[in-house]
C-alpha cells in the first residue's frame, strides 16, 4: 500500500537547491515546518543554502543527514538521473514538480519506483502535504488547514482554490496529494484508495479531476473493489470544453467516449461518489456533509 503520510520529523532534502526555484521553495517549505535537512547540487561551489548544507550527491546527503524524502527541483532532462541518484541512496519518497519530463524517462522512473517500493508523486505535480505537519512542493500555506478531508488532484491551481475556500469555511485536509496531469505518473488516484480507506484521520475524500485520461475511471473501479465506506466527493474540470481542443495537461486526452466528462461522472456516481457541477457547489456540498454548512 502506498502511504504518503509524512510529518514534521521526516528528514527531507531538495535536489537542485542552489537553483532559483530550489532556493525559493526550500525556504518556503522550511518556513512551513518541513524538516529540510540539506540539499544536493552536483558541482556546486557553495556548501550551504538557506541555512542547510549542500552535498554533491544524494548518497553523501543521506549519509550525513539520514534523509528519507526528496523534492527534486531540477530540469526535465536531468530528472531521471536525479531520481536514480535518490533511489540508489535509499530515499523512498520523491516529489517531482518539474513539467515536461520525457515520456520514456517517466516510464523508466515508474518502473524504478515500483521495483524499489519508492513513493513517487509527480511528474508535473504541485506536491503533497500533511497540513499542520509538512509540505513537499509548491502548495500554498493558506490552503493547508488540518482537518478530516483527504484531497487528491490533477490540477494545481484548481486544488489551491478549493483548499482555500474549504479552509475559510472551517474544513481542513488530512493528506493532500497532487498526482499531476501527465499521462505517466508515479502515483494515481486509484493507488491511494487503500491508504485513504485505512487512514484514521481521513473521514471523507475529495478528488479534483479533469476530462481526458482514465484516472477517474480507474479510481471509480478501485473504490468499488475496496468497498470504500467513507463519503467521496468529486469535481471534474472541463465539462464545457469543446470537442477536438487540446487541453493544458499532457494527460488530458479524450479517446471517443472514454475520458469525457459524461463518462467520468457516470463512473464516479456508479461507485457512490457525489459529483458536483462547479467549485461553489462542491464547497457548499462538502461543508454541508461534514457539518460546516
Amino acid at each position: 500500500m502506498i502511504n504518503p503520510r509524512i510529518d514534521r520529523s521526516t528528514p527531507v532534502i531538495v535536489q537542485g537547491i542552489t537553483g532559483r526555484a530550489g532556493q525559493l521553495h526550500s525556504r518556503l517549505m522550511r518556513q512551513y515546518g518541513t524538516n529540510i535537512v540539506g540539499g544536493v547540487s552536483p558541482g556546486a561551489k557553495t556548501r550551504e543554502a538557506n541555512g542547510v548544507p549542500v552535498f554533491s550527491s544524494c548518497n553523501d546527503a543521506v549519509a550525513r543527514t539520514g534523509a528519507r524524502a526528496s523534492v527534486l527541483l531540477v530540469g526535465a532532462m536531468q530528472l531521471i538521473d536525479a531520481m536514480q541518484d535518490a533511489v540508489a541512496a535509499g530515499i523512498r519518497y520523491l516529489v517531482t514538480p518539474t513539467e515536461g519530463m520525457p515520456v520514456h524517462d517517466a516510464l523508466k522512473a515508474w518502473k524504478l519506483c515500483r521495483d524499489t517500493g519508492t513513493v513517487w508523486v509527480g511528474a508535473s505535480t504541485p506536491g503533497m502535504a500533511v497540513p499542520g505537519e509538512a509540505k513537499l512542493g509548491f502548495l500554498p500555506d493558506d490552503s493547508l488547514r488540518p482537518g478530516p478531508l483527504g484531497l487528491m488532484s490533477k490540477s494545481g491551481t484548481l486544488s489551491y482554490e478549493a483548499g482555500y475556500r474549504l479552509a475559510q469555511r472551517g474544513i481542513g485536509t488530512s493528506v493532500w496529494v497532487g498526482v499531476g496531469g501527465d499521462p505517466v505518473k508515479g502515483t494515481r488516484y486509484a493507488d491511494l484508495v487503500p491508504f485513504y480507506a485505512s487512514d484514521q484521520q481521513t473521514e471523507a475524500l475529495l478528488i479534483i479531476g479533469e476530462i481526458g485520461g482514465s484516472d477517474e475511471e480507474e479510481f471509480s473501479r478501485a473504490l468499488s473493489a475496496q468497498r470504500f465506506a467513507k463519503p467521496v466527493f468529486a469535481l471534474i474540470a472541463g465539462s464545457s470544453a469543446p470537442e477536438g481542443v487540446t487541453m493544458g495537461h499532457a494527460g488530458a486526452l479524450v479517446y471517443g467516449s472514454h475520458g469525457t466528462y459524461a463518462a467520468k461522472r457516470a463512473a464516479l456516481e456508479s461507485a457512490g461518489a457525489q459529483v458536483f457541477g462547479s467549485l461553489n457547489e462542491m464547497v457548499t456540498g462538502v461543508c454541508a456533509r461534514l457539518g460546516n454548512a
